[in-house]
């Protein structure tokens, strides 16, 4: 069964990066998306960035400018380069995959906090 596990998550200063980097124990050939969500201390899930089977990209508006998604399917990796960071930034990220018939995976997370 296919697996997720995210790393690169920590404490940062307001202004400063993180890289979050999903591995997938598995072939990532059939995924037909990948996404990078999170959610901040009660408040509900949100995405924050999508990279889909074509490449192309998506971003919450919160983040659009400051987040870039990537994917590696030579590592099996989509990683996340967050830039500019805020505190309203800070949450537990988790990455998700989609497969067909509406197959999910998903992460355990990676807490990201950002100091003011």
């Amino acid at each position: 069964q296919v697996q997720l596990a995210e790393s690169g998550g920590g404490l940062v200063q307001t202004g400063g990066s993180l890289r979050l980097s999903c591995v997938v124990s598995g072939s990532m050939f059939s995924i037909l998306s990948m996404g990078w969500y999170r959610q901040a201390p009660g408040k509900q899930r949100e995405v924050v960035a999508e990279i889909f089977s074509d490449l192309s990209t998506k971003y919450s508006d919160s983040v659009k400018g400051r987040f870039t998604i990537s994917r590696d399917d030579i590592r099996n990796t989509v990683d996340l380069q967050m830039d500019k960071l805020n505190p309203e930034d800070t949450a537990v990220y988790s990455c998700n995959a989609v497969y067909p018939l509406g197959v999910e995976v998903w992460g355990q997370g990676t807490l990201v906090t950002v100091s003011s």
